[in-house]
């Protein structure tokens, strides 16, 4: 009965299109089976022949098909259109630029990833030297030992981990990307080793993999791969000996297939996230590289359509892809560029929304790099990519902005970027890397940026390789199932010195392991706060989920001097006692981060965070200890590690180191450690952390202690020459000598005589110090800096209203937002010039 209901919850509120679509399809599947469709056979040479618009060739005793073979090879080799990458249209100029800017390192990667294909040791995803057996089992994943029978397409449970293992892994080895690794290995060495073994493979799958039979028809997006990576292949080897006119005569009646596959069974209503436009790519790779096909343009067409159509709804506003996935993203962003390029190189318009949408797809990228270069894979990793042009590490998303930078002029991009990627040479050819080096590299214009559709804030110093860096996520779970989402609401990533201390650990299995996928994406593998053991959100299969967390942004400011982040979740208000968490984080540039961390309940909780450190970390637990500062408690939790300092004072907190996991590609995981901390309350909680930078250039020593404070709670530390303290509250007036204030945050940098040098205020109107007013406002102040240089005040603020500023010590002027006040000891100004 319930799997009744179940099925008529998937029912409800579907359009009678998708019944239509989808009735068309399962009739389509239906007559395969049984044998009563074309696209079940590989079509005859005559077939084959008819589909064509060169369909020429005397008839009658078979001489016509030698005779057509030879003029279909002849016609591709040395055709002036269609156009295909410009690498490809000037390939004396290509292989200096391999032999020259790409020498003997990437040269050496490539050639020895290609002589172990050659033996049959296969590279892929996360995982290394796989064998599939002698000759290759296309059926087979390796890991497990399951082979999927040769059942049509349909029948196969290929989420089923009994019947087919990981399928990821059986799946990646059959979009032949590494048919690519041996093309670029070809045009390095002229060795015809590398082309043979192609051809062999080539061969090899089209004998054990008859139409619409096996694990191999089963996802159109796989498809799709496949026939791009034919495609790349069919240009890297068309000259090569071995691609004799019956081999590219029979690849091309599989291609035929694939494009009717893909336009039969498109996933429009299946999974219409990268699966759909992964198709749509494909069929427009299909239809523009193959006109001689009579139904290429309607190929071409078809995958315009969808490639357009999808661009609104799969990157939003901000630029970030709907499913919460910067792997997805990088996917997306690809799929997008190679539809520009080949739509420019066949004198297609595809309009200004796809220019400023790549643009967004890449500025995003962009942002989120870590000052190391990699890019945080959070939400699923799929461990794939598009094409496999470079040798570079799967969370190195690098070489599409270098694409970015060539492509569009952008300086910013080729600063992220580093240098020009081998990959940019693939897609847009030597006078493309040459307009790389003519521009001048400068950083992005702002340091830290806000995604507010997306949900992620990157909080950063500098752009430099040795600079400190945070992302917090606070978006939507997903987009539709939410199936590539992970429970990482308010979790974050961190790099000190820009070395990534604390990361995300990535997505492991999609279905090889029931556990793993749970534990992988669940809260507990991300750095955030958990409640009563729970996750935020709950999973329910390996791309579903029974309970989803809604987050939401409640601000974000970005300052030269500080980035301040708020946000909430409601993942444990199903709980038995409802509690909702709040998580802000204040970023004092060049020096730390202050999370602090507020639950509203009216029970009684278990409360954790987990910390987990990348691979090469070393934390250690330092707890308990005495920060020789008067007036508060020596309580203080604190984990240290080379990079990083993390502590919680004024609480008594258990702290447990445990070996944790962390997946940097699809596949491998590596042994990491995970520090814990935990402690209990009941009712409302607010809970203060500080992240403090350590080693060279870093902050290092500074020590925090929670203090004596009314109406809200204070910490102090000792730092430099003299002292800092931070006030929080809720808006009520906190009382911590020598300040009151009524703002939510409070951050003072004292001077050895104890004499603020620097002030950071949020939300709040008032503060005094030892009594005298400071601030006083008759508005609210979303923020206020204030800084001593020299006998100068310098503020900046947010406010619009009316504003008595008071220097904490006297001053000879003030200025407020770039416009003087007056009198020496106390100012009266207005703030113009509001800043962002």
């Amino acid at each position: 009965m319930s799997k009744a209901l179940n099925k008529l919850r998937k029912l409800k509120g579907r359009s009678f299109t998708e019944f239509r679509v989808r009735g068309a399809q399962a009739i389509a599947a239906a007559a395969e089976r049984y044998g009563l469709s074309p696209q079940a056979r590989v079509p005859s040479d005559a077939a084959l022949f008819r589909s064509l618009r060169c369909a020429t060739g005397p008839p009658g005793n078979g001489g016509w098909k030698q005779f057509g073979a030879d003029q279909l090879l002849e016609q591709f080799r040395r055709r002036a259109s269609p156009n295909f990458f410009a690498s490809f249209t000037v390939r004396e100029e290509t292989l200096a630029e391999l032999r020259g800017r790409f020498g003997d390192g990437d040269r050496a990667l490539v050639i020895e990833r290609a002589k172990r294909i050659c033996e049959g040791k296969f590279d892929l995803l996360g995982l290394r030297g796989l064998s599939f057996g002698e000759p290759v089992n296309w059926h087979l994943e390796p890991i497990s030992g399951k082979q999927t029978p040769l059942l049509h397409w349909s029948r196969i449970k290929y989420l089923d981990a009994a019947v087919a293992g990981d399928k990821k892994i059986s799946w990646e080895l059959n979009r032949h990307h590494y048919f690519m690794t041996l093309g670029r290995a070809y045009w390095h060495t002229g060795d015809e080793l590398f082309a043979q073994t192609f051809v062999a493979h080539l061969n090899a799958w089209m004998d054990a993999n008859p139409p619409k039979l096996g694990i191999n028809w089963a996802s159109s997006l796989e498809v799709a791969f496949r026939a791009i990576s034919w495609l790349w292949a069919i240009h890297f080897f068309k000259d090569a000996p071995c691609m004799t006119p019956e081999v590219f005569q029979r690849a091309l009646k599989f291609l035929f297939l694939h494009a009717r596959h893909l336009e039969t069974y498109l996933s429009t209503y299946f999974s219409p996230n990268t699966h759909l436009t992964g198709e749509a790519l494909g069929l427009y790779y299909l239809g523009t590289l193959l006109p001689e096909f009579r139904v290429a343009a309607r190929w071409r067409a078809a995958g315009r359509r969808i490639l357009l159509a999808q661009l609104e709804r799969h990157v939003r506003p901000d630029g970030v892809y709907f499913e919460q996935s910067s792997y997805y993203h990088r996917y997306t962003t690809d799929f997008y560029l190679h539809f520009r390029l080949l739509a420019q190189a066949n004198g297609e318009d595809v309009g200004g929304l796809l220019e400023e949408k790549l643009q967004s797809l890449l500025d995003h990228l962009m942002y989120i790099t870590r000052p190391d270069g990699r890019t945080p894979v959070f939400g699923d990793d799929d461990g794939g990519r598009l094409v496999m042009l470079d040798e570079r590490a799967a969370n190195d998303f690098r070489a599409t902005l270098s694409t970015g930078a060539a492509l569009f002029g952008r300086a910013d991009y080729k600063y992220v970027s580093g240098e020009a990627a081998e990959e940019t040479l693939w897609l847009l050819g030597g006078a493309a890397l040459r307009k790389f080096d003519d521009l001048a590299a400068h950083p992005p214009a702002t340091l830290s940026r806000a995604f507010p559709d997306g949900g992620y804030y990157v909080m950063r110093d500098g752009w430099s390789a040795a600079d400190n860096y945070l992302l917090i996520d606070c978006g939507p779970h997903g987009a539709d199932n939410c199936g590539h989402a992970h429970a990482d609401a308010l979790a974050f990533e961190l790099a000190t010195g820009g070395r990534a201390v604390l990361v995300d650990p990535g997505t492991y299995t999609y279905t090889g392991s029931t556990a793993a996928r749970s534990v992988f994406r669940g809260s507990l593998a991300h750095n955030t706060l958990s409640i009563d053991g729970e996750s935020s959100s709950v999973p329910d299969g390996a791309f579903t989920w029974e309970h989803i967390a809604r987050a939401t942004t409640r601000r974000w400011l970005a300052h030269e001097r500080f980035d301040f982040f708020a946000g909430q979740h409601d993942g444990y208000e199903r709980l038995p006692s409802p509690a909702t968490h709040v998580r802000e984080v204040l970023f004092i540039k060049g020096e730390y981060w202050m999370l602090r961390d507020i639950i509203t309940t009216a029970g009684a909780h278990r409360y954790q965070w987990r910390y987990h450190f990348a691979p090469h970390a070393a934390p250690f637990v330092r707890a308990g200890r005495q920060q020789r500062l008067e007036g508060g408690s020596d309580i203080s939790s604190a984990v240290a590690a080379h990079e990083l300092e993390i502590s919680l004072p004024g609480e008594e907190a258990e702290v447990n180191q445990e070996e944790g996991w962390v997946s940097e590609c699809y596949g491998a995981r590596t042994s990491a450690p995970v520090i814990v901390l935990s402690t209990t309350g009941e009712g409302p909680q607010d809970f203060m952390t500080f992240l403090i930078p350590r080693g060279k250039n870093q902050t290092g020593s500074v020590e925090w202690r929670e203090i004596a404070a009314s109406g809200g709670r204070a910490f102090a530390a000792f730092v430099k020459d003299g002292r800092d303290l931070v006030m929080v509250g809720d808006g009520r007036r906190i009382e911590a000598a020598p300040f009151s204030s009524d703002f939510a945050w409070m951050w003072a940098r004292m001077g050895d005589e104890l004499v603020p040098e620097e002030l950071i205020l949020i939300d709040g109107g008032y503060l005094s110090l030892d009594g005298r007013e400071v601030i006083k406002s008759g508005q609210p102040i979303g923020y206020l800096v204030a800084r001593r240089v020299g006998d100068e005040w310098l503020v900046e603020t947010d406010a619009s209203d009316m504003l008595v500023f008071t220097p904490p010590a006297v001053a000879g002027r003030i200025v407020i937002n770039g416009a003087p006040g007056t009198g020496a000891g106390r100012a009266v100004g207005k703030a113009l010039n509001r800043s962002s």
